[in-house]
């Protein structure tokens, strides 16, 4: 296989995981999710996703969809489309997965995922995290990272106006 086709094969449909859920909690891997738009990939990004993939073994991204990113950022988001962020997000080395949701929330995706560590941004408050509920209900653990100040899609736009 080349290093496209690996890539590429990192992008999966959510009606196709669990035959790889199934095999990694069968190695007693340490499933870890997050999520987000990924719309530029900064810095940013790729150190919070290493600091994520840190907490477990397999990293799987929740993925929004172009629309699930226009209702949330508005009309003139994302600047990549769905493909070329999954692209993006699955050529980084510690990735496992990439699933792309249409929904405003991945709850329904992380009840399907049932990660063993939920990660998001130390924005919110560990509670206030969708799917915190699942999470720890599955005896699992939820962890926040803080983001590196000045990186972040909206900061780089911003520059782009100026």
């Amino acid at each position: 296989m080349n290093k496209l086709d690996v890539v590429k094969s990192k992008i999966i449909d959510i009606d196709n995981i669990i035959p790889y859920l199934t095999y990694w909690k069968l190695k007693n891997q340490k499933i870890v999710f997050t999520n987000g738009c990924f719309d530029i990939l900064h810095r940013g990004h790729v150190e919070y996703l290493a600091k994520a993939a840190s907490s477990g073994n397999v990293l799987v991204i929740g993925l929004n969809t172009d629309s699930s990113v226009r209702r949330i950022k508005g009309e003139n988001r994302p600047i990549q489309d769905e493909y070329a962020r999954a692209i993006l997000l699955a050529s980084l080395s510690f990735v496992s997965a990439i699933i792309l949701f249409n929904e405003d929330t991945p709850y329904e995706l992380i009840k399907k995922v049932n990660p063993d560590v939920l990660v998001k941004g130390s924005d919110y408050k560990a509670e206030d995290i969708v799917g915190y509920d699942i999470v720890k209900e599955n005896g699992g653990e939820v962890v926040t990272i803080d983001f590196i100040e000045g990186y972040s899609t909206t900061s780089i736009l911003e520059k782009l106006k100026d």
